[in-house]
């Protein structure tokens, strides 16, 4: 790929929000620097949202998906995915706002740091909550996240409209076809999949995303929480299908040597922090199955750990 010549695409998932779509395609269009192609996929809604998208199908960049059947958020992401002809692909729910510069700033990333899969950024709240969430303060080297997504799940990013991820990555995991699994909070697969198939990650405070939060917003106001207190656990077999399916679609295995393989992802983090070493030390005791390298494994993290306190390289939070 030419880091010159990178082509994107923005893609805006929408079901019934109508009231809010046409300002989320503006924020994409009127963009400091131009997206190749905004392809918006309407997930069969049921109010005027195919009248309002229709009123920018005569751009030459935006293309239009219109379901016939509604099928969640998830199927909306495959169907934008296999359209979209980008190197890069970002994500917008029709509810949210990029700020103008947005595409600008996380184009500049990926072209100056050719290793970038993956960025993630800060964000505002706005609406009937007005705040900003920041994860850090200072651009952040995530390193690679598979040995510590697959062995303890961690979610390494942050709501859909501040994701954006090169195509070889996407590729690996998209489409998924468990779409009944992920009708919302369909962002969890993005997040996962991108861990899982191994990219490397990165963050950038500024906060180039407005979050909207309203009284339609579902995982923000804990719709499906509240009615059904076994969420969590049905989320955990849903994560186990998708890492399963993942695995297959890119035989994948287990690592023989997991120590070995944790300790080497943990280097791949410039400045870990401490609760990454605690994360590798719980894998490690607790599933890598050779007593060797059960011993050896926490022995040479221990001593990465004081090596990294002795350079102070090793961030507290």
């Amino acid at each position: 790929m030419d880091k010159n010549n990178i082509k994107t695409s923005c893609l805006i998932n929408n079901y019934n929000y109508a009231e809010f779509v046409s300002e989320a395609i503006y924020s994409a269009l009127n963009q400091t620097v131009k997206f190749d192609e905004i392809i918006i996929v309407d997930d069969a809604s049921t109010d005027s949202s195919a009248e309002v998208i229709a009123n920018f199908t005569h751009l030459d960049n935006v293309k239009f998906i219109l379901k016939q059947k509604n099928q969640g958020q998830l199927s909306s992401f495959n169907e934008g995915f296999l359209a979209a002809t980008g190197d890069i692909i970002f994500f917008l729910d029709a509810d949210d706002i990029y700020e103008s510069q947005y595409l600008e700033t996380a184009l500049n990333f990926y072209k100056i740091l050719s290793e970038c899969d993956f960025i993630f950024c800060a964000y505002k709240k706005i609406g009937a909550v007005e705040e900003t969430f920041q994860a850090d303060t200072v651009d952040l080297d995530l390193g690679y996240s598979v040995i510590r997504t697959l062995y303890s799940g961690e979610w390494i990013g942050s709501i859909t409209s501040t994701l954006s991820m090169r195509r070889e990555i996407i590729r690996k995991f998209l489409p998924i076809p468990n779409i009944e699994d992920w009708r919302v909070r369909a962002d969890d697969c993005l997040v996962w999949g991108a861990s899982l198939v191994g990219a490397k990650k990165f963050y950038m405070p500024k906060a180039l995303v407005m979050y909207r939060i309203h009284s339609n917003n579902q995982y923000h106001n804990n719709k499906f929480l509240n009615i059904d207190n076994s969420y969590e656990y049905k989320r955990f077999w849903k994560r186990n299908s998708l890492f399963n399916y993942i695995m297959q679609k890119n035989n994948f295995s287990l690592p023989l040597l997991l120590a070995f393989t944790s300790l080497n992802e943990l280097k791949t983090i410039p400045f870990p922090k401490y609760k990454d070493f605690v994360l590798y030390l719980k894998i490690i005791f607790l599933f890598e199955h050779s007593f060797y390298w059960k011993i050896k494994g926490i022995i040479l993290l221990f001593s990465y750990f004081l090596r990294n306190i002795m350079a102070k390289k090793l961030k507290k939070w």
